[in-house]
């Protein structure tokens, strides 16, 4: 089991930046990869970044020179730096820890971009 918790969202103005956190806790060694994702009030969860346990990074399009995804292994921490925020990247960001046994999620935290 992984138990993962997300913080740092809230309301932002446009072109503006947050920094989201994604903790880590418990079987922790059986993670091979971690994921954010974003889900918009009526639209599908969509991948916004990933990064592997070896630090290779992918992102979604749109995320793509404004997003960064990082991670702090001595604090079993990932991390997504958004930049440059435009209000339809308003939506519930959730981490996804990819395992060999299955992917656990965490709650959730709102990003709102809003002038």
């Amino acid at each position: 089991q992984v138990q993962l918790v997300e913080s740092g969202g809230g309301l932002v103005q446009p072109g503006g930046s947050l920094r989201l956190s994604c903790a880590a806790s418990g079987n922790i060694f059986s993670i091979y990869a971690m994921d954010w994702y974003r889900q918009a009030p009526g639209k599908q969860r969509e991948l916004v970044a990933a990064i592997t346990v070896g630090g290779s990074t992918d992102y979604a399009d749109f995320a793509k020179g404004r997003f960064t995804i990082s991670r702090d292994n001595a604090k079993n921490t990932v991390y997504l730096q958004m930049n440059s925020l435009k209000p339809e990247d308003t939506a519930v960001f959730h981490c996804c820890a990819r395992t060999l046994k299955g992917d656990y999620w965490g709650q959730g935290t709102q990003v709102t971009v809003s002038s």
